[in-house]
């Protein structure tokens, strides 16, 4: 079934550049574009981010946002993209070892902080901390989270609960979504009382509040790492992944809420 799946997408992706390169503009518009996989936390703060690069003299960036879980399968599978900007170590791991990144590229890049979300009319905060009854908190609702198995929200979620004492009394009432966005999703439509996302993810949509930030030692750093593919097209790429490291993509990574980890490139 992998291998049907691997031939599938090659023999997409295949089809799509050589109907690209049957004219001039067609081949120059393949070119001058960047393929970004990214973590579905990053939307925001990444469309600012390429706009502003290619405002700058930069191509255009073509963005896909999903689960770094989905996206580094979908990368190991073949998947044509450039650059992949991960929410959490282990995915970048699995694609580095699958052999698809260029090492001397990785890094670091950003940090962030995981929180309890409730709907925009909710009023006082919930200290986190062990004993705090988050069941009652729930009611008869559900907790929306990442799948706590793949996506690197609620991972680190689960971890935080499991830290604090919290998890059994949560685990057969969770909500978990495909990725962290849709677990947003949840709160804000009003499907699940409660949820855990990333600040970043909270900051994006009015619908929600922040109740409680979980401290920082209860799970593991959350930290995105970036990194340029080995089977990258682009030549555009690199000049995009240093923009990442800019002072202009710093502003508009603090103004959605991230910590930027790489130093600043001139």
């Amino acid at each position: 079934m992998r291998l049907f799946r691997r031939f599938a997408i090659l023999f997409a992706a295949s089809l799509a550049l050589g109907f690209a390169l049957l004219s001039p503009a067609g081949a120059w518009a393949q070119e001058d574009k960047v393929t970004v996989f990214a973590a579905a936390s990053l939307k925001n703060a990444l469309d600012d981010v390429a706009a502003a690069w290619k405002a700058d003299g930069g191509a255009t960036v073509q963005a896909s946002y999903a689960a770094s879980s989905a996206l580094a399968r979908q990368i190991e599978d073949g998947a044509p993209a450039d650059i992949f900007l991960s929410a959490d170590l282990t995915w970048m791991d699995y694609v580095e070892k699958a052999g698809r990144i260029d090492p001397a590229t990785r890094g670091n890049l950003l940090g962030n902080r995981i929180v309890l979300v409730g709907p925009s009319d909710a009023t006082g905060t919930v200290e986190l901390k062990e004993g705090t009854d988050l069941a009652r908190l729930l009611g008869d609702g559900r907790l929306a989270m990442g799948n706590v198995d793949s996506v690197p929200a609620g991972k680190y979620g689960k971890a935080a609960l499991e830290k604090l004492g919290l998890w059994d009394s949560v685990s057969g009432r969770t909500a978990q979504a495909e990725n962290v966005r849709a677990a947003l999703k949840y709160v804000s439509t009003g499907e699940a009382p409660l949820g855990i996302v990333y600040r970043t993810d909270a900051a994006s949509d009015r619908s929600v509040t922040i109740l409680g930030i979980f401290p920082e030692e209860s799970h593991p750093p959350i930290i995105y790492p970036v990194a340029l593919l080995k089977e990258s097209a682009s030549p555009r790429a690199a000049a995009f992944l240093a923009f990442l490291r800019s002072g202009t993509a710093r502003a508009l990574f603090e103004k959605q809420g991230f910590a930027v980890l790489l130093p600043q490139s001139n």
